[in-house]
């Protein structure tokens, strides 16, 4: 064999067979930015069609874990794609600066109660440091995109073009001041958005309380009774905050329900018929009904608070439920956003609603029996008190679902403040804001329901789920009570609370300074600088903005604004994680719904969260944790970007040591799939050497067909967002169309004929055009792996993969046919092999090449593989085959006697038959020093 080594074409490549991605992949980051990488695919791409991804930003603090790393790898396989096919597609990375996160951090550091400039300050240069952490490991990632120049929503003129986003909702009639119950979290100190409520488990005095009837006299005739039994008559609420009752100011009773008045041991008590019996057995009672009557009898008629020298008279609400409870709730609006609301529908104005509990979370000092108690401690004094005044029917502990603080993971409360809002529907009577000078013309609501409605949404279940937010959602608090964050620039009257009649001029001189200054020069402002005379009669709000309405008008502040020259509005794509339905994509909603009349996007891609192997939330103080830092540094950026595309995003994305193992098995499968269509194609020129597809061989020109359709199909896949498709179909294609069948025939012709030969020029020309797809339909996923590639392909350094688009494959006609005919020469090759196998296991055959084939078939089968000719062999890489017509069909292996030939191994009756080549078969005489041996179909 030594003698005929040189004589084989034997396949060379300088790609390595390791990819040893963690040491090599900084280094290919190096030089994509040394080289502008990104810079360049955008002169290229100027002039095609744009598609816009617009980035939802990451918040400046901490490193980046798992989740980023998802989000922002399918960020760019889509940027990376759509470029590919044949989009200007730019990605402007972006990063949310102010908020609640970052001024804690602050706190922590250097302590409470510092001036508001002063944490301004450090808070923007904290945010600063953060992002550099962050940018440098997504920049490790693979991820192209903007980096020299990314949009920060601290950046002096987003927060300017912020306020002017908040002036155009100002302008539309959509902002408003008015005192309605909030999130309220005692230790922000503030109100909270929805997007920043979790729930929790927690433990809570569940207390039945009776409420002595006021108006006897009415109680009777509600149910249709002269006068009333002797004694007292209570109505009985059912309650899991005793820290409410203090606030109490109505009762509730739904207008539908059948309502009992039961003569017991306390005397009368009004219960819902439904839960009559539940409540008497709870309360270790007997009972005789002594009247019925509807919810709608008892409206208004009023009862005395347990100790409070006030009435609460009972108003109707639909919201009145038979789950538990006695089927009428106490009331109290300040701290209930129903309650709220049914005593403003029953005439109750803002000034007589009662808010005894402060920011702090203690009550006010002048409330009497709790003056000054933290709510949750004064739960059990207020129970306390109630038994006192034998108002406490029954006291129980239950374990519910109850809201908590995302950040700090305590309990909240809805707490009725003055906080400025954005209107989903009809003005309210008490609200403060400025006349709208360009009204909508609809409600916020109708508008941004609208916009679900044109928003494409991937996978489609997010439709329903943001539409219900949408729908049932109360007006969006966008005031905080902080210091880090874009202010609301107002200007209120002292004795009114009014608006200034100027605030719109006043806003956009705001914004003026603070494009100059950043948020500090509200901060710095004289009042008088900007009011004159007026000054003296108005305050200047010291909220801030909701920082969700900071990236919520991202699409005005970065997209028409900072970035306007990149970018356009509106954006094809936004994509995050399933939790921004609450929050960026809801955000973002209802801003464009009321500065534009309609979403800023045009679809939405939603991914689920990352769960370790056993389907578990991952967390530090599980031990669970894989950040994609360490997957990096151990396997490489590649690796953890095909983990992320070969799994289905639209639910939760699994990973575990396990599972990453398998996905370098997968890649290294790949890759070496790659390395041998490298090797083979080393010394071919396709500017030169490329054969018209009419003079290849038939399997050529079936492996052309299988590619096409390979490379239709991921298309197809890549545009409609299914990318664990186009990894099953890439992989698939390596280990069953190219490893398991075409490359394993070819390697025959490829290394035994003439260097340049029909026969060898035919498959180069087809592995060529293999490549060239390949490794396109490859770049978005694996994206340094397919520049290594693309380098040793194309031997230029400088050149890029993604300043190409996907490879237009050479036409050709009856590709169908020529499918359906080799799909039934796969079918009998699949049961040639196990014919050979069995040979083998017998031990009567070393390899295939050992054996000859028999085959009986008939119809398609005989037809198709008879039209092979002598090339069958190499299909089923033995050293002869025989075809008969027989209808029963079979295949029949046979061991060889003839000798082997020492060059390309087949064992043929004329090895040695030229005595000059006594170790040669015929056709390797005829490669080396003949004409070359004729092939047509493999």
């Amino acid at each position: 064999m030594a003698d005929y080594k040189d004589t084989l074409n034997l396949p060379d490549t300088p790609f390595p067979m390791r990819g040893d991605l963690p040491k090599r992949e900084p280094q290919w980051v190096a030089q994509w930015q040394e080289k502008k990488l990104y810079q360049k695919i955008r002169e290229i791409s100027a002039g095609r069609p744009k598609f816009i991804l617009h980035d939802g930003p990451p918040y400046a603090n901490g490193d980046i874990h798992i989740g980023h790393a998802v989000n922002k790898v399918l960020k760019d396989i889509i940027v990376r794609s759509k470029t590919l096919s044949g989009f200007d597609a730019p990605y402007v990375p972006g990063w949310d600066c102010h908020g609640m996160p970052i001024e804690i951090q602050i706190e922590k550091t250097h302590g409470k109660n510092i001036p508001r400039e002063q944490v301004q300050k450090l808070a923007r240069a904290y945010a600063g440091e953060q992002i550099e952490r962050q940018k440098k490991d997504f920049i490790r990632l693979g991820v192209l995109g903007e980096w020299d120049n990314p949009y920060k929503t601290m950046n002096f003129k987003t927060e300017a073009d912020e306020i002017r986003a908040l002036g155009a909702m100002v302008k539309r009639g959509f902002v408003y001041r008015g005192l309605k119950p909030v999130n309220w979290c005692f230790d922000c100190g503030s109100a909270l958005a929805e997007a920043e409520v979790e729930y929790q488990d927690k433990k809570s005095p569940a207390i039945d309380v009776a409420f002595a009837a006021a108006e006897r006299d009415k109680l009777a005739a509600a149910f249709g009774l002269k006068e009333l039994p002797a004694g007292e008559a209570y109505a009985v609420i059912w309650t899991t905050t005793p820290w409410t009752i203090p606030g109490n100011q109505a009762l509730n009773a739904h207008p539908e329900f059948t309502y009992h008045l039961v003569q017991t041991e306390k005397g009368c008590l009004i219960l819902a018929a439904d839960l009559q019996e539940a409540c008497l057995a709870r309360y270790g009672l007997t009972g005789t009904t002594v009247a019925a009557c509807k919810g709608a009898a008892l409206e208004r008629i009023a009862f005395r608070h347990p100790f409070y020298d006030r009435l609460s008279p009972v108003f109707l609400g639909d919201y009145v439920t038979l789950d538990a409870g006695t089927g009428i709730v106490h009331s109290a609006p300040a701290y209930g956003i129903e309650d709220f609301q049914s005593c403003k529908n029953y005439g109750m104005h803002n000034e007589q609603i009662l808010t005894p509990v402060q920011g702090d979370g203690s009550f006010a000092a002048d409330l009497p029996f709790f003056g000054g108690m933290n709510v949750w401690k004064a739960n059990p004094v207020i129970v306390d008190k109630l038994a006192e005044v034998g108002a406490l029917l029954k006291h129980a502990t239950i374990e519910h679902s109850y809201m908590h603080c995302w950040r700090h993971k305590t309990p909240l409360i809805y707490r009725a403040t003055s906080q400025w809002f954005v209107r989903m529907d009809a003005p309210d009577v008490d609200s403060q804001g400025v006349a709208a000078t360009e009204p909508a013309g609809h409600t916020l609501r109708e508008a941004a329901l609208q916009g679900v409605e044109d928003t494409a949404f991937y996978p489609a279940w997010g439709k329903n789920r943001l539409h219900a937010m949408i729908a049932n959602r109360p007006d969006w608090c966008i005031s905080r009570q902080r210091n880090w964050g874009v202010p609301l620039p107002f200007f209120t009257h002292k004795a009114t609370g009014e608006l200034h009649p100027n605030t719109l001029e006043l806003m956009e001189a705001v914004a003026q300074r603070v494009e100059q200054g950043g948020i500090e020069a509200w901060t710095q402002l004289d009042a008088a600088e900007l009011l004159g005379a007026d000054a003296a009669d108005y305050v200047k709000t010291t909220d801030i903005l909701d920082v969700w309405f900071d990236s919520g008008t991202t699409h005005m502040s970065v997209m028409r604004g900072s970035h306007g020259d990149q970018l356009t509005w509106p954006a094809d794509l936004y994509l995050e994680g399933s939790d921004q339905h609450r929050g960026w994509f809801h955000s973002s909603l209802l801003t464009g719904a009321a500065i534009d009349g309609r979403a800023p996007y045009k679809a939405l891609l939603t991914h689920g969260f990352v769960v370790d192997g056993k389907g578990h939330k991952m967390s530090k103080s599980k031990g669970n944790v894989i950040a994609p830092q360490q997957v990096s540094d151990k396997m490489g950026a590649d690796i953890l970007r095909l983990w992320t595309a070969s799994t289905d995003y639209s639910g939760e994305l699994t990973i575990s040591d396990e599972i990453l193992k398998r996905v370098v098995e997968g890649y290294r499968r790949i890759r070496n799939t790659l390395r041998f269509l490298l090797a083979n194609i080393s010394d071919f020129d396709a500017s030169t050497a490329t054969l018209p597809v009419e003079q290849w061989l038939e399997i050529d020109r079936y492996a052309l067909a299988l590619t096409r359709q390979l490379q239709q199909n991921c298309q197809g896949d890549y545009e409609r967002f299914e990318f664990h498709r186009v990894v099953q179909a890439l992989q698939t294609f390596c280990s069953e169309d190219l490893g398991g069948f075409y490359l394993d025939i070819l390697k025959d012709r490829l290394y035994t004929t003439a260097p340049a030969s029909l026969a060898r020029r035919s498959a180069q020309s087809a592995l060529w055009h293999i490549t060239q797809s390949f490794v396109r339909l490859l770049a978005p996923i694996t994206a340094f792996t397919a520049e290594e590639v693309w380098t040793v392909l194309t031997g230029n350094a400088d050149d890029s993969v993604m300043f190409q688009q996907w490879h237009e494959l050479p036409a050709q006609a009856g590709e169908a046919e020529l499918l359906a005919k080799w799909a039934i020469v796969r079918e009998v090759r699949n049961d040639v092999t196990k014919a050979l196998e069995a040979r083998r296991e017998a031990g009567e055959i070393g390899s295939a090449l050992q054996a000859s084939v028999e085959i009986r078939c008939a119809g398609d089968k005989l037809s198709v593989l008879s039209s092979l000719g002598d090339d069958l062999k190499f299909v089923f890489i033995c050293s002869s085959t025989a075809i008969f017509e027989d209808a029963s069909e079979s295949v029949i292996a046979t061991p060889l006697s003839h000798a082997k030939c020492e060059r390309c191994w087949h064992v043929r009756e004329d090895v040695g038959a030229d005595p000059a080549h006594p170790g040669l078969c015929g056709r390797c005489v005829s490669n080396l020093h003949g004409d070359g041996e004729v092939r047509a179909h493999a």
